[in-house]
């Protein structure tokens, strides 16, 4: 039986300067970030743990993503979640900043190795 996940809503909380997902009146997730001028630099993304592996940081990343396009805005990531999102997902490239990028995605044996 696989359990359901009840519905994400994503709000860009800018006082605390995070992208929250919620479930009702509850934050299950969110991007931390940093406002930039016209851009926005995504330091890393939080789900609960009790929430992982239910979709909601793939849908965070989604909206979150939109959300930058949506505004006209351009994205430093140094999260490497997102990182490997917008590897996965490549019609999100055109929104990383060409002149302040952030980190390019590692691979996982890069990470492990420590290089």
């Amino acid at each position: 039986m696989v359990a359901e996940t009840p519905e994400i809503t994503v709000h860009d909380n800018a006082e605390s300067q995070c992208y929250d997902a919620l479930i009702g009146d509850q934050v299950v997730g969110s991007i931390v970030y940093e406002r930039s001028g016209q851009r926005l630099v995504f330091s890393h993304t939080i789900v609960e743990p009790e929430f992982r592996s239910r979709g909601i940081g793939t849908v965070l990343v989604t909206k979150a993503l939109d959300d930058v396009r949506a505004r006209g805005m351009t994205l430093t990531n140094y999260c490497e979640f997102v990182a490997e999102f917008i590897a996965a997902h490549p019609g999100y490239a055109d929104l990383i900043d060409a002149e302040h990028p952030g980190h390019p995605r590692r691979h996982r044996a890069e990470r492990i190795e420590g290089a």
